[in-house]
């Protein structure tokens, strides 16, 4: 079984990164926040999650010890698998576990695949074996605007589980040589 992988990013795909490890090209899953945090030619490590099934065997990469630990504690939960677990994971971990915690269904049933009924579990089942996390307060108003072709990657933040007001706030010192939806993503998710 597969653990730890500490390598070179070869290639960014959907959902999935190839990690060369010592000339071995491992096809990982990873979530959306990893995936846009990374840059290929990029060393990095991963925690692993190895799924074995009659016909496949993958693997699901978490950036630390914490993360993989947590995405573990989500596949005991009856009806969630390593892939609803990374899309879950695409979300602000806080978000989730404060979710949990606090019986708040409606967070977790935004994640696509999670009903009413797998939310139910998940509060169940979980909301003791997790620690309480504290959330941080955001100003309801951000002084500055972005501009309009930052919209997409406020969009996209706001997708993976990020307060409108949050993300504004940390874009409004953007560098102006940062334009791109995709490098707008990465400087934030590297100053949150």
């Amino acid at each position: 079984m597969i653990a730890y992988l500490n390598g070179t990013l070869q290639k960014k795909l959907e959902k999935k990164i190839i990690l060369n490890v010592n000339g071995v090209g491992y096809l990982v899953t990873v979530p959306a926040t990893t995936l846009f945090a990374l840059e290929e030619g990029q060393n990095i490590e991963l925690y692993i999650h190895t799924a074995v099934r009659e016909d496949d065997i993958s693997l699901y990469g978490l950036p630390s010890a914490d993360s993989i630990k947590f995405f573990n504690q989500l596949i005991s939960v009856q009806g969630i698998g390593p892939k609803m677990a990374t899309d879950m994971m695409s979300l602000p971990i806080d978000n989730i576990k404060n979710a949990i915690i606090h019986g708040d269904t409606s967070t977790l049933t935004g994640v696509p695949g999670v009903g009413k009924k797998i939310a139910e579990r998940l509060v169940t089942e979980l909301k003791d074996k997790i620690e309480i996390v504290s959330t941080g307060t955001f100003p309801q108003h951000a002084k500055g605007s972005l501009k309009r072709e930052n919209e997409e990657a406020v969009d996209a933040l706001i997708g993976l589980g990020y307060q409108r007001n949050e993300v504004i706030q940390k874009l409004k010192d953007l560098p102006k040589n940062i334009q791109k939806t995709e490098d707008i993503i990465r400087y934030f998710l590297q100053s949150a």
